[in-house]
C-alpha cells in the first residue's frame, strides 16, 4: 500500500533531503552514524551528563571506567538506531524480513487465533521503531501501535509515514481507548511501549527499577482488564549492526510479591522484571538519554 504525506510547503525540502537520504543503503548510512556518533559524543557532549547520571544511579556496583565503557557504546549505538530510523522511509518490506528476525512466531501466531487482540508491551531497547513494521510485514494479521503525538508538524507527519509505509497502523493515544472499544474483537496485535515516563498526575504505579523508586504507565494492564486480553513482553537483542531477533515472553499477572504490595497492579511489575532483566543483560542499548527519574513520588503515596 502505497503511503503520502501532507507536510507544510517550507518544509519540502528537509523532506526531499530525508527521503534521498533514506534511499540510500546502510552500509552507507553507517558511515554518517559513525561521523554522528562522534559528533554526539567527543564533540558536543550531547546529554552526556543526563546519560552518566542515569548510568551511576542504576548501576552502583559498576566501576566509573565500566561506566564510561557502557556511554560510549550506548552513543555508537544509538547513532545507528538513528540512522536505521531513517531508513525505515525507504527500506523495502524484504530488507526488513531479513534484518529483523522473530525467534517464536507461533506464540503470537496461536494467540491472534484465538479471536481477539493481542497486547505487546516494547521498551525503548536496541531499535524500538523496526519491530511494529517488522511484524507488519511477516505477520498476516494487523499490525498496530500506541504512539504519542509529536509537537512539531513537520516531524510528526515525517515519523507517521515511516512508521506505517510498510503496513502498520498506528493509533494516537488519546485514542486508545475508544479505538480498543470500537474494535475490541478484531484479531491483531496491538504494541506499546510501556517503559516511557507519565507525568506525575498519570502516575499510579511506583516501584524499584534499576536501584531506583520510579513511575510506570500502567495503561496495558487496565487495557487487560477491561477486555481480558493476553499480554505479551517483546524482548528484543541486537545481533549485529543493523540485525535483530525478537521474541515474545509472556507477563504473568502473578509475582512472588503479594499484588497489595505492587499497588494492585502485577502485570506491570512482571514487564518491569522483564526490562530490568533486558537492560543488565545489554545496558548499551538503552535509551539513557532521557531524564528518566525526574519525577519523584509524592510523600503522600506509599
Amino acid at each position: 500500500m502505497k503511503k503520502s504525506i501532507d507536510i507544510p510547503f517550507l518544509y519540502y525540502p528537509v523532506w526531499l533531503l530525508l527521503k534521498g537520504l533514506a534511499a540510500l543503503p546502510l552500509s552507507v548510512l553507517y558511515g554518517f552514524a559513525n561521523f554522528l556518533y562522534f559528533l554526539m559524543y567527543h564533540v558536543a557532549g550531547y546529554r552526556k551528563k543526563v546519560v552518566l547520571q542515569n548510568l551511576r544511579s542504576s548501576f552502583p556496583e559498576k566501576s566509573e571506567a565500566e561506566l564510561q565503557t557502557i556511554a560510549k557504546a550506548f552513543y555508537r549505538q544509538f547513532a545507528d538506531v538513528i540512522v536505521e530510523i531513517l531508513r525505515m522511509a525507504g527500506m523495502p518490506a524484504s530488507e526488513m524480513r531479513e534484518r529483523v528476525k522473530f525467534t517464536n512466531p507461533e506464540m503470537l501466531e496461536e494467540l491472534v487465533a484465538q479471536g481477539t487482540p493481542v497486547l505487546i508491551l516494547g521498551t525503548h531497547v536496541a531499535n524500538w521503531e523496526w519491530a511494529l513494521s517488522a511484524a507488519a510485514v511477516t505477520f498476516n494479521f494487523p499490525a498496530e501501535g500506541v504512539y504519542k503525538k509529536l509537537n512539531n508538524p513537520f516531524f510528526e507527519s515525517f515519523m507517521r509515514y515511516t512508521r506505517s509505509r510498510l503496513g502498520a497502523r498506528l493509533i494516537e493515544i488519546k485514542q486508545t481507548s475508544r479505538d480498543f472499544i470500537r474494535h475490541r474483537n478484531v484479531p491483531r496485535v496491538v504494541a506499546l511501549l510501556s517503559d516511557q515516563t507519565p507525568l506525575l498526575h498519570e502516575t499510579e504505579f511506583w516501584t524499584e527499577f534499576l536501584h531506583q523508586d520510579t513511575g510506570f504507565y500502567v495503561g496495558a494492564e487496565k487495557l487487560q482488564r477491561m477486555f481480558n486480553y493476553p499480554v505479551l513482553f517483546l524482548d528484543v537483542k541486537r545481533v549485529k549492526r543493523g540485525h535483530y531477533e525478537l521474541t515474545f515472553e509472556p507477563v504473568s499477572t502473578e509475582t512472588i510479591v503479594p499484588a497489595a504490595a505492587l499497588g494492585d497492579f502485577p502485570l506491570t511489575q512482571d514487564f518491569v522484571n522483564k526490562l530490568d532483566a533486558a537492560i543488565r543483560r545489554a545496558p548499551a542499548d538503552y535509551l539513557w538519554t532521557h531524564r528518566r527519574w525526574k519525577r519523584q513520588r509524592p510523600a503522600n503515596i506509599s
